[in-house]
């Protein structure tokens, strides 16, 4: 089924949804998942992004998307200005990122606490964006959903207490997959929901032995 928004696309700054919204979003999407407002980020495009992102304002998008800017902000042009009066530090240079989509960027963002976070994503179209590696690990979620992003210990027992709890929070699973840098190391689970998980559940998730850490991504209307 083709919805209003694959016909008409994003309400937006131009000049392209992908170079320049999706840009936005994926901005917005690494602050998120920060935590924090961002005090430096090391920006690295690749494809299309580094041959024609100046010329969509993809940089600028990008940048304005770390200061909290949406699609449709018209100061979006100005990002490197206001991102100047915070105070926040920026670079970018070009990469090849082997075998990922032709509108990606890898990231290293570093928020005010010295909190790292490194993240891989890409522009899909008409505004959609995928996030596509995660602190090292391998992931594939979008944003389009309500989103737990729980990392934890490689141990027995953990993915049981994190449905146990979403099993109190009845709240209904639309997608949910794991993802492992290594065997041992670090899982990664994604957990897509219809609705925003309740603060006490991610609370409780939050407490359970061998997570090292929980981040809830609330959708965008």
């Amino acid at each position: 089924m083709i919805d209003v928004f694959d016909i008409m696309g994003p309400i937006m700054v131009g000049p392209s949804s992908s170079h320049t919204a999706g840009a936005v979003r994926i901005g917005r999407m690494a602050r998120t998942l920060l935590g924090e407002e961002p005090a430096a980020a090391a920006l690295h495009l690749h494809g299309s992004f580094a041959e024609t992102g100046v010329g969509h304002g993809t940089d600028k998008a990008l940048i304005a998307g770390l200061l909290g800017l949406s699609p449709d902000d018209m100061d979006i042009p100005s990002s490197f200005e206001i991102a100047a009066n915070r105070g926040m530090k920026f670079s970018f240079d070009e990469t090849d990122l082997r075998d990922a989509h032709p509108n990606s960027v890898k990231m290293e963002v570093t928020g005010v606490s010295g909190r790292l976070l490194k993240m891989q994503a890409s522009s899909t179209g008409g505004g959609r964006i995928r996030v596509d590696k995660l602190d090292g690990v391998y992931v594939s979620f979008s944003g389009d959903y309500h989103t737990l992003i729980v990392q934890h210990m490689d141990n027995q027992g953990n993915l049981a207490n994190v449905t146990n709890a979403l099993a109190l929070a009845r709240v209904n699973v639309a997608n949910m997959s794991l993802h492992r840098s290594s065997k041992g190391g670090n899982v990664m689970m994604i957990i897509e929901t219809d609705d925003p998980m309740p603060d006490a559940i991610v609370a409780l998730i939050e407490k359970q032995p061998g997570i090292l850490q929980v981040i809830h991504y609330r959708r965008e209307i």
